[in-house]
């Protein structure tokens, strides 16, 4: 078996300079989000989210980006699962996208609220119904007894709701992640990639800066 630390491979698709990209990363990130669906990446929009609580222990897992705009990233989830219950406490996050297909990254970092009532609502129910069920059915990251505690649940909401419209968990819903600065990495040929910075100031005005890999 080849060593872990003998394990590596070299980037050389594709350059990143400063002229080429945009003033604002959130048109940046829609020029690169667009590359990415036409690359046919497997799970595209998969980002790994990162957070801590009031221990300040940080933790990590992978979540599904469900939409973006200027206002920023949005995702779904329990609101009572570790990731929820670290972000009321500590209301701040960040995430990362890998397209190892383009040989890419981009981090985000930034404050974090929850989406509208109504947005989440319509989120909700535009899922299929058995992530409806999935999601009503679920006491996400608390422990519990067996595989048949969940199986059985779902029995039980799929029986109750079979004819009738789902109704969305109160603890169940969205977060936007508001970014105050965005990384877009470009690997490159000895590992001297490309990585450009845009931070946000007070005016709430971007800037953007070359940093070293």
């Amino acid at each position: 078996m080849k060593p872990i630390a003998d394990l590596r491979k070299d980037y050389q698709l594709k350059s990143l300079s400063e002229s080429d990209t945009q003033d604002n990363p959130i048109a940046q990130f829609d020029l690169w989000w667009k590359e990415a669906i036409e690359s046919d990446i497997d799970e595209v929009n998969a980002m790994t989210l990162a957070t801590a609580g009031v221990d300040a222990r940080p933790t990590s897992r992978i979540v599904l980006l469900k939409g973006y705009n200027e206002e920023g990233f949005v995702f779904f989830t329990n609101y009572e699962s570790k990731k929820g219950k670290n972000l009321e406490s500590n209301p701040y996050a960040s995430l990362t996208f890998y397209w190892k297909e383009l040989e890419r990254q981009v981090r985000v970092e930034g404050s974090v609220i929850k989406t509208k009532e109504t947005e989440s609502d319509d989120y909700f129910r535009s899922r299929p119904l058995i992530s409806q069920l999935g999601a009503c059915t679920s006491p996400q990251s608390k422990v519990i007894e067996s595989r048949d505690f969940l199986e059985n649940r779902f029995n039980e909401l799929s029986a109750e709701y079979a004819d009738k419209e789902i109704p969305r968990p109160m603890h169940w819903g969205g977060f936007v992640v508001s970014p105050v600065e965005i990384e877009f990495w470009q690997g490159r040929a000895g590992r001297l990639h490309d990585r450009i910075l845009y931070k946000i100031n007070e005016e709430k005005k971007w800037s953007k800066v070359r940093l070293a890999p």
